[in-house]
């Protein structure tokens, strides 16, 4: 049985879980979304918590990832924020101001969100999102496209997926959180994961990846980020370099965009596994913050 239901949004069924009671003053719907090859359900500790704080709370995967159908065209920070407006429109959820959160690569798409449709967003958290102050590469777009395609057609002829997926998932997952299992079901991991549609998805994003990055840099420029946000970053508690060097980007990240910084500890980079108390309480937080500026503006005051 498929969790959830399916969308078509821009031509692309998209699968996407909606949770929660919409309670009204309950607060502003979530929309969460997983960073580069994960699924919906790496988000399930923290939907359960902010369900059951009143939220409703949708979910979805991206062209090429979880259950959605195959990406029709490459991705981009714009289309990507497009994209969540049609599945709040499709979902019935564009009446209102939604908090969205985007974890690594989906960070970019987030902000975009924000960016573009300031009128549809009360907040934004970002949760260890990818960061590139200065994205370049050396070879064209539509190269690097045609070289992924080539590459998961590929990999998906000789059968790797089926054969690795899984094992690939899991191991990526014990490599990004300290110390952690991968608590995703099985069944679930097996069905999402032995599939060439998310290799090739996630080979596809990856792949258009600086280009997404520098996207995100132009709309900061023209496009003013008008709603609160936070900036949530995962540290595992070491002394080493790498570890702190991150954290202090992504402190650079919130000075630049005036947000609020937090620091998740212990934590790696799937922060929505490892605390998922302190995401879901950084969007609550988010929320908070949007409703005091909605208040304000409704009184005449203003914030600092």
């Amino acid at each position: 049985m498929t969790p959830g239901r399916f969308v078509r949004v821009d031509g692309v069924p998209l699968h996407v879980v909606v949770e929660g009671s919409g309670v009204r003053g309950s607060g502003p719907p979530v929309v969460l979304s997983a960073g580069l090859a994960m699924a919906w359900f790496d988000w399930d500790p923290v939907a359960a918590l902010l369900v059951a704080q009143g939220r409703t709370v949708v979910r979805f995967d991206r062209p090429g990832h979880g259950l959605s159908g195959p990406a029709t065209a490459p991705p981009t920070a714009a289309g990507e924020a497009r994209r969540i407006a049609g599945l709040l429109d499709a979902l019935g959820l564009g009446g209102s101001p939604v908090t969205v959160a985007g974890h690594s690569i989906a960070g970019f798409h987030a902000e975009a969100f924000a960016r573009l449709y300031p009128g549809r967003t009360a907040a934004l958290v970002l949760v260890d999102s990818s960061i590139e102050e200065a994205p370049r590469t050396a070879l064209p777009a539509g190269l690097r496209t045609a070289a992924a395609g080539a590459l998961g057609r590929a990999l998906t002829a000789a059968g790797l997926p089926a054969a690795l997926g899984p094992l690939a998932r899991r191991a990526a997952v014990r490599a990004s959180r300290p110390g952690g299992c991968d608590p995703a079901p099985r069944d679930l991991v097996r069905r999402v994961y032995r599939t060439g549609r998310v290799w090739r998805g996630a080979l596809l994003e990856n792949a258009r990846y600086p280009d997404t990055a520098a996207e995100v840099l132009a709309l900061r420029t023209g496009r003013p980020l008008a709603v609160p946000a936070t900036v949530l970053t995962g540290y595992d508690g070491s002394a080493g370099r790498g570890a702190l060097r991150w954290c202090g980007r992504q402190a650079q990240l919130a000075d630049r965009l005036g947000a609020r910084f937090e620091v998740s500890e212990p934590a790696g980079h799937l922060v929505m596994l490892d605390r998922p108390d302190e995401v879901a309480r950084a969007v609550l937080d988010a929320d908070a913050g949007a409703g005091a500026r909605a208040a304000a503006r409704g009184s005449g005051q203003r914030l600092a």
